[in-house]
């Protein structure tokens, strides 16, 4: 991904990690609360198979659907 497209993403994933503060469930491994910060950049990972900045300027638009999917379905 392009320096431009990465930075708008990273700031996306941010605005995603302050709104899911608190919503997301407790976990075990996490016993001082989960990092949603981490959590949402981990599940983009986990989805598109590499880091935010290493994913193709034409999947763009595919994370920023996805991370508005996680918004809405914190987990």
């Amino acid at each position: 991904m392009n320096k431009e497209n990465a930075s708008k993403l990273w700031k996306i994933i941010q605005e995603a990690g302050d709104y899911l503060e608190g919503q997301l469930p407790e976990h075990p491994n996490h016993p001082k609360r989960r990092n949603p910060y981490a959590h949402v950049a981990l599940a983009v990972k986990d989805k598109f198979n590499s880091s935010y900045k290493d994913i193709e300027d034409n999947k763009f638009d595919e994370v920023v659907n996805y991370i508005n999917y996680l918004k809405q379905n914190p987990s």
